[in-house]
């Protein structure tokens, strides 16, 4: 056997590592919870990470939007099995793959279980091949939203300073900590008027999660108001890619330097995001 035969081998039997898994939520629409998930992957892609995204808000397809693209096919056509999952992924010019959005997810509780199945199969080989998979999920929860919110290995929640979206988060916060006490939770606080404000309204925010819901959130920082994020999105491209320099794009680099710092040790969950799905989905 060859040094090149032996080496494909070893690969072949070694055990593959699963990417990490985020779900990104917010408790209301409208927060730039999308358009924050477009571009943190972009960022973590840049740091030459496999980056994929999911697009489970249903029946919105932000992603393709923001991109300023055009697919055949989304996760609804993957969840009846008339495409492989593998087949859904779409190649972004700024090395993001992409599942597009559609309104599968809202019916996937009554696929029979030979499509389930099927649809964990792929999705496990999936996860293989990627460093991250983010789920952009719907605003609020529906049922089969959480059944991916509490699969995932953190949960990221998009807020942004008005009263009413600073109380949705929360309850979304509840509702995750209700059903999975031990999911670990990060805060982005989006269209902070000003870092001082910003910081404020986070430390409150985290405040009253501790003191009313016995839980615990890590802020991983804020991104600013700014012009610049719209311009770019009337022109369907990724403002950190358009406006690399802009406010916006350079708290998105903060951002996943707190996050990078965070998250440096080993997962806080334990199990597989594949067995906790299964787990959820089945019981």
């Amino acid at each position: 056997m060859s040094y090149d035969q032996a080496e494909k081998l070893r690969n072949q039997l070694a055990p593959h590592r699963a990417a990490k898994t985020i779900a990104i939520c917010s408790g209301k629409g409208g927060v730039g919870k999308s358009n924050f998930t477009l571009n943190f992957s972009i960022k973590l892609a840049k740091e030459k990470h496999r980056i994929l995204v999911f697009d489970l808000d249903v029946g919105m397809g932000n992603i393709d939007l923001l991109l300023g693209m055009q697919t055949k096919h989304s996760i609804a056509d993957v969840l009846n099995n008339r495409i492989s999952i593998q087949d859904a992924i779409v190649k972004s010019n700024y090395g993001v793959d992409y599942v597009p959005g559609g309104s599968g997810l809202r019916d996937f509780l009554e696929i029979d279980q030979h499509k389930k199945a099927i649809f964990y199969q792929g999705l496990e080989l999936t996860l293989r091949e990627y460093d991250y998979v983010l789920f952009d999920m719907g605003a609020g929860v529906t049922e089969t939203a959480l059944f991916f919110i509490m699969s995932a290995d953190e949960c990221f929640i998009v807020t942004t300073p008005e009263p009413t979206s600073i109380t949705d988060a929360y309850g979304m916060i509840k509702h995750i900590l209700l059903n999975q006490a031990d999911m670990p939770i990060y805060t982005i606080l989006n269209r902070s008027r000003n870092s001082r404000d910003g910081q404020n309204i986070l430390n409150n925010f985290h405040t009253i999660i501790h003191r009313f819901l016995d839980g615990e959130a890590q802020g991983l920082g804020f991104i600013p108001e700014d012009g610049n994020v719209m311009k770019a999105v009337m022109h369907q491209k990724p403002y950190t890619i358009l406006y690399p320099k802009t406010k916006a794009s350079k708290a998105v680099d903060s951002i996943l330097h707190t996050y990078v710092n965070q998250t440096s040790g080993p997962l806080r969950r334990s199990g597989s995001f594949m067995e906790r799905i299964k787990h959820f989905m089945e019981r």
